[in-house]
């Protein structure tokens, strides 16, 4: 967006849109709502249920949060609700501490939710949301797909009904093992046909005889979750399936919830905060990204610390109308872009609906199988699980690989959040490794040109007088033994060696060890009466040289160009 936006309109990113808004905007917002609900009424009730949540609180945190993001979020088409690895991610925190389901367990979910959204709110209002993107691509891909393994293996306890453990890959393999003469074919039985429907309906209905024949096609693909919800409902309806054993969601109060302030104590807090503050991170992490996509598609505005702030607000609201937190979902932020949204007003128009649910139509779902919304939650969640970036980054970076293995190992084998923590640190601990043991080539010169290059990659010219390195990072205490180590040993391979010339050229700043480094080894190099030069220095790290003594008695020089340096030495030498 070329022009400057008012204060206003940064504060409310929803007076951009509304001053143009008309009637065709209404019409393509309005249908790509009703395609929207078609997903969010079985995701959401699914999702609350994997938080270990009543299925209504997944309702409940599809309306307010939605409507406060259209007003105060940049996103046309991100559609804020519950998500899949933030449920989970709920449950890892609250199911240590409380009892699944419980008055306090609830409480304590809401409580969260408030505690995500002041945490995020203060990050964006205090330009802090940088912080939160210093997490590594790697570690992020390697953490939403071991939190999708652990998803589906969770949901498995449904569609078996047997009482699985999940918080990781070793309790749920002995709980399967302790459990597994228990299994219930009936649900087993359920569960497959719903995941066989939910995976090849759609593909039937974009079989291209089928898109020729019929028009609605679009529309039935998007809809087969809330078709399959329809269908089960009738079906345990009609052949009473709960005398065989068919669990299904039970009596869901309809209504809509007061606001309110969720019960609180600074224990509480101090138990809730390191849970609170992963959710908050990944949460942003996960909206600006698809935020950022469906912006770049659009040619949107798009700020991110207002879009930090904007997430801080709905799930404040999130915490205060009885729901658990929320993030921007990537299912139905496409489908809502595919389907033609315009502006964030099809967020609204969909929590609208789901209040219809709610006040309505909530005595509907009481029949539904447990087994068919976690089918629902393994499918939509398995897409994620993607193996194969493991490789690809192995191949492209060893020291993200790793960082990637140890993130998707402490998250399978510990928990999610303990994981997370693992693979943030590894990376950083990874990063200050490499740094530790840069890049540095002897370079010579490329014949005919003023380029010099690595000696072990390409045909140069160099002289037996003089040793010319290069080093592709800034220098630092955690790379200074590293530098020296390699200029002795090739200082001493070259008997008849007289200069030393460092090319700075990549080095883009250097702290006191490296500078007192230097002026150490250009001690030692006099008494073998070897000079030492700079060449090509930036300006930020001239300033440091000319802050310290070393320059002013320096046995060496320090040249504008690594050419001009190598040719005065060489005529020097002649």
């Amino acid at each position: 967006m070329s022009e400057r936006l008012s204060r206003a309109e940064q504060v409310f990113p929803a007076l951009i849109w509304l001053k143009n808004y008309n009637q065709h905007i209404f019409k393509a917002d309005l249908l790509s709502s009703l395609i929207v609900i078609a997903m969010l009424v079985p995701q959401a009730m699914a999702y609350a249920m994997l938080a270990g949540l009543p299925p209504v609180m997944g309702l409940y945190a599809s309306v307010i949060p939605m409507i406060l993001y259209a007003i105060f979020g940049g996103s046309p088409t991100l559609s804020i609700g519950p998500v899949a690895i933030i449920s989970m991610m709920t449950f890892a925190t609250l199911s240590p501490l409380f009892e699944l389901g419980s008055p306090v367990y609830i409480q304590a979910a809401c409580l969260l939710a408030l505690m995500v959204g002041i945490i995020s709110l203060l990050l964006g209002l205090f330009r802090f949301g940088f912080l939160i993107q210093l997490i590594s691509h790697p570690v992020i891909k390697s953490f939403i797909i071991a939190s999708a393994l652990l998803i589906a293996l969770g949901q498995l306890k449904f569609i078996f009904n047997i009482p699985l453990q999940s918080n990781n890959a070793i309790e749920f393999l002995e709980s399967f093992i302790q459990y597994f003469s228990y299994i219930h074919f009936a649900s087993l039985a359920l569960g497959l046909f719903a995941i066989l429907f939910l995976i090849y309906l759609p593909k039937i209905m974009q079989h291209p005889k089928i898109k020729f024949r019929f028009k609605g096609h679009q529309f039935i693909s998007r809809a087969v979750p809330l078709i399959l919800v329809v269908l089960s409902i009738i079906t345990v309806f009609y052949f009473h399936l709960q005398n065989i054993g068919i669990k299904t969601v039970g009596e869901i109060p309809s209504g809509f919830p007061s606001l309110s302030m969720p019960f609180w104590n600074l224990d509480l807090v101090f138990k809730l905060l390191p849970g609170a503050t992963m959710i908050a991170m990944i949460s942003f992490v996960e909206s600006l990204s698809i935020a950022q996509a469906t912006a770049l598609q659009q040619r949107s505005h798009l700020n991110s610390n207002q879009e930090l702030i904007a997430l801080g607000i709905s799930n404040i609201s999130a915490g205060l109308s009885s729901a658990f937190p929320v993030t921007g979902s990537l299912s139905r932020t496409v489908v809502n872009a595919d389907a033609g949204a315009k502006t964030p007003m099809a967020g609204v128009l969909s929590s609208l609906f789901i209040v219809i649910v709610s006040l309505y139509f909530t005595g509907f779902f009481k029949d539904l199988p447990l087994a068919v919304l976690a089918a629902t939650i393994m499918v939509s969640i398995w897409k994620l699980v993607d193996f194969k970036s493991f490789s690809e980054t192995w191949k492209y970076s060893k020291v993200d690989g790793i960082a990637m293995w140890i993130t998707f190992l402490g998250v399978v084998c510990i928990d999610i959040s303990t994981g997370l923590i693992i693979g943030i640190i590894s990376t950083f601990i990874l990063l200050l490794w490499n740094i530790s043991r840069p890049h540095i080539a002897v370079i010579g010169l490329v014949e005919g040109t003023q380029h010099f290059r690595n000696i072990e990659r390409h045909q140069v010219k160099t002289d037996p007088h003089i040793l010319s390195i290069r080093i592709d990072e800034s220098l630092t205490f955690l790379n200074t033994h590293t530098l020296k180590d390699f200029l002795i040993n090739e200082v001493s391979k070259k008997k008849e060696l007289q200069h030393v010339i460092i090319n700075c050229s990549s080095i883009s700043s250097i702290d006191l060890s490296a500078l007192e480094m230097l002026e150490e080894f250009d001690i030692e190099l006099t008494k073998l009466h070897i000079k030492l030069h700079l060449s090509e220095v930036k300006g930020p790290v001239m300033d440091k040289l000319k802050q310290s003594n070393w320059i002013n008695h320096m046995n060496g020089f320090i040249y504008l160009t690594h050419y001009q340096a190598i040719q005065q030495l060489s005529k020097k030498e002649k």
